[in-house]
């Protein structure tokens, strides 16, 4: 055990840890030049595509320093704020932690919060400025801020070029040297917490441990301690970048994969300890806290035939990224589909996508919402996830929401406008600090329901791509809150209802009447968009009705032959009107997120 380093890298969006690991890989000779490739750890398309880690993904190498061979097993993590949960889960299997900061850049939001992570795990935190061959890279400038704004001593800290692959050889000798080895107990009972797991075609159920006590054997009797199942160990493999490696046994601080070809998705749970089948340990490994989604929409199947479809690819799928919840909904106008919870939107976005691609099913999403504590007026308190949940206003004391701080940092050239935005959003401030002389550090505590839709988006856009962002989920706090209907041809469309502050209302419901008159093809009827709070109607917009001159055929003659036919066709139009049904296209239920 003396001999193994299990470390994480972590580091905010974009600061170079898959390229870091890639060149970590390389270095430690576990891919040969031929089988190199870009972001090699990250083995999702989608991933390759935006550029971005998803998955935490873990590898096992060997190096050699002063003739004594050492065990490193790296586990390259997520930088967006969304995937928080795969880097916490991570870090309880490491002893140390890589934490990368671009020497241009210098300390962004998630930097900090992952320091926080790793800190709560007592790690040993090893700062690394990436990017130092960069001609705009400021070396000393971003080492004085992280001592500055994280408190850890930068004077040894390693200057690395992940690209090019300068200073690698020292960072992997300070790995060796700082990053203490495992703990635990080699003849003990027989341990393991199971931090990762995903769905194999071939071999079923996949956990992947990380051993704490005593020795796996292949062949051996296992329990899942959280289940109470027992299963026998079929194969127990070393975790590879390129084609994992097969081993007979999974010693006591070692990360090992184990295959016990289990069909049911719900047998191998994250978190989740494995022990001895015959004498099984009296404590599970540790306390993992699960994820708690708090953004939540509507996924539903275009084709209603695929429901079932859906429902399995999302146990699977959950399996692999076990911080999604879910639970099946009907709508009037989607058909039956599932409510599923996510952390984030791009969270929301991504396992769309590989729903889609994964599985090939096409989806509908409806507009993400929060949940909602509502204390009604017999004292009861009631969480709601979806809009139509609400009861009668009547029956409603209060709404509360739930409030996130979050924390940006932003050259302090846009302050203002990023003051201006947290004021729109119905922010307060919290704290304000500058960080060196250019750049400012920004708290706002401020509803989730204003920055789950496109807050990132415009962050970016006043910042000119400058500014960072994180949060965090605080409390609920009460708020004047009403439900925002939409009635398409009088009948209330349930998947376009919203949750708004009551005084953005007013707004909201006429943008969102603009969007979809512009999205509703024209009828043989007219078609009245309207958004209401209760009984009362507060914006209205008409689909004019596809015209047809009826009078063509009437060539001269007298003029009641007209007026017969356009009354005839008035009735006809009127009766069309109270029977006729619109169909509303996919792009309607994306209108509500484009809303301001």
């Amino acid at each position: 055990m003396k001999n193994i380093r299990n470390f994480s890298i972590i580091a905010h969006i974009d600061h170079g840890k898959s390229t870091l690991a890639d060149r970590i890989i390389q270095d430690t000779g576990a891919v040969s030049d031929r089988e190199m490739d870009a972001q090699l750890l990250d083995g999702m398309d989608i991933e390759k595509e935006r550029g971005i880690t998803i998955k935490a993904q873990s590898v096992r190498l060997k190096y050699t320093k002063d003739g004594e061979e050492y065990i490193l097993n790296l586990i390259d993590t997520p930088g967006h704020v969304d995937f928080s949960h795969e880097v916490s889960k991570s870090l309880i299997s490491s002893e140390g932690a890589l934490l990368v900061v671009d020497a241009a850049q210098g300390v962004e939001a998630q930097t900090i919060a992952n320091v926080y992570l790793a800190l709560d795990n007592d790690l040993e935190i090893i700062p690394v400025i990436n990017k130092v061959d960069l001609p705009s890279a400021e070396v000393d400038r971003v080492k004085g801020e992280i001592e500055q704004t994280i408190g850890l001593d930068c004077e040894n800290a390693n200057l690395v070029s992940a690209k090019s692959g300068l200073g690698i050889k020292n960072l992997l000798d300070t790995i060796v040297d700082l990053v203490p080895p495992p703990e635990g107990d080699p003849e003990g009972t027989p341990k393991a917490l199971i931090y990762d797991s995903w769905f194999d075609s071939y071999l079923g159920a996949l956990a992947l441990v990380r051993v704490f006590d005593g020795e796996f054997k292949k062949g051996q009797k296992v329990k899942v301690m959280g289940t109470g199942k027992t299963h026998d160990i079929l194969d127990l493999m070393y975790p590879h970048p390129i084609k994992d490696v097969k081993t007979p046994t999974a010693k006591a601080g070692e990360i090992a994969i184990v295959v016990m070809g289990l069909k049911n998705v719900g047998d191998v749970a994250v978190g989740d300890t494995i022990t001895d089948g015959k004498h099984p340990a009296t404590e599970p490994v540790a306390t993992y806290e699960e994820a708690k989604p708090f953004v939540f929409a509507g996924l539903y199947p275009i084709e209603t035939d695929q429901f079932e479809a859906l429902r399995d690819a999302l146990d699977k799928l959950s399996l692999n990224d076990s911080s999604i919840s879910y639970e099946p909904e009907t709508s009037v106008a989607l058909g039956y589909g599932f409510r599923v919870g996510f952390l984030g939107m791009l969270h929301m976005e991504v396992i769309k996508e590989r729903l889609e691609r994964e599985f090939n099913i096409d989806l509908i999403a409806t507009a993400p919402t929060v949940t909602y504590e509502v204390i009604k007026t017999n004292g009861e308190t009631v969480y709601i996830e979806n809009p139509t949940e609400l009861p009668e206003v009547q029956n409603i004391e209060t709404i509360k929401e739930p409030y996130a701080r979050a924390t940006v940092i932003v050259p302090k050239d846009y302050v203002g406008p990023m003051i201006t935005l947290m004021n729109d959003k119905r922010g307060v401030q919290e704290k304000m600090d500058y960080l060196g002389e250019d750049r400012v550090m920004l708290v706002y505590a401020v509803p989730m329901n204003e920055i789950i839709v496109d807050f990132y988006d415009k962050l970016k856009t006043l910042t000119k791509g400058y500014a960072s962002f994180d949060y965090e989920l605080i409390d609920n706090q009460e708020g004047d809150l009403v439900k925002l209907d939409v009635k398409v041809a009088g009948e209330v469309v349930d998947a376009l209802s919203l949750i708004v502050p009551r005084t953005k209302a007013d707004s909201k419901g006429r943008d969102l009447c603009k969007s979809l008159k512009e999205l509703i093809d024209r009828q043989l009827f007219e078609v009245a968009i309207q958004a209401s709070i209760g009984n009362k109607i507060i914006a209205r917009e008409t689909v004019k009705s596809v015209g047809k001159n009826v009078t063509a055929k009437c060539y001269g003659g007298d003029i009641t032959r007209k007026r017969k036919l356009l009354e005839k066709q008035k009735a006809g139009k009127k009766r069309m009107k109270a029977i006729g049904k619109v169909n509303l296209p996919q792009e309607a239920f994306l209108a509500v997120l484009k809303i301001d």
